[in-house]
Order: structure tokens, then C-alpha cells, then sequence
């Protein structure tokens, strides 16, 4: 299986992700069983990779992260609720 990568990186969300589950207050475990609850299969160490820009971010996992930050899908994308041109 090829690894999908934009300019080195498996996703473009990790910053905003970590910035947003800090803001929160969640740990790492918490936000994955948030995501459990919402029938997303995901641990705390997929977490991590995700944080750390090691792993993919899946279109469904993307979603899930945005309702429970009650961001857009947008604002986790580049940080705005708008896409820039």
C-alpha cells in the first residue's frame, strides 16, 4: 500500500487537532473515547500518530473530530471557518 503524503505530511490537521483537544482540556484517552462513543474505532496512541503527523486522517474521523469540537471541518482543515482561494 502506497503512503499518501502532502509535502511530508500524512495529515494537515495535527496542529490544529493537539491545539484544540489542549483548549478542551482532554487528554489523549479522552478524546478517544469520545470518538469510541461515536463508533469511530480509534485509541490513544492512533491519537498521538494523528497529533504527531503519522498517521491519516480518515473523512469520517475528520467529521467526528469537528462535532465534538463543535468546529467546522473547515476551521480544523487550515484554521479558519472559511477555505482561503
Amino acid at each position: 500500500m502506497k503512503t499518501i503524503r502532502f509535502q511530508g505530511n500524512k495529515n494537515i490537521i495535527s496542529e490544529m487537532l493537539k491545539e484544540l483537544r489542549e483548549k478542551f482540556g482532554l487528554t489523549q484517552s479522552e478524546l478517544a473515547v469520545k470518538l469510541q462513543l461515536m463508533d469511530v474505532c480509534i485509541d490513544q496512541q492512533a491519537i498521538s500518530k494523528i497529533e504527531l503527523n503519522r498517521r491519516i486522517v480518515t473523512d469520517y474521523e475528520l467529521l467526528c473530530f469537528a462535532k465534538i469540537f463543535g468546529v467546522d471541518v473547515a476551521y480544523l482543515l487550515n484554521g479558519d471557518s472559511w477555505f482561503s482561494e
